[in-house]
């Protein structure tokens, strides 16, 4: 899968490098405006499984 990505890139190695750090920063901005807080609310982060006494 990695490998296909790197051929689609153009450019030279250190063009392909940048552009995939970029790509990479774009997915995870992605995750942390968008699928992060579509999904927090499903997730049972305010549950707690310790009491105290």
């Amino acid at each position: 899968m990695y490998g296909a990505i790197w051929r689609i890139l153009p450019g030279p190695a250190w063009v392909k490098a940048i552009l995939a750090l970029i790509l990479i920063l774009a997915v995870v901005a992605a995750l942390f405006l968008w699928v992060f807080p579509a999904v927090a609310p499903l997730l049972p982060f305010d549950q707690q499984t310790v009491e105290t006494p």
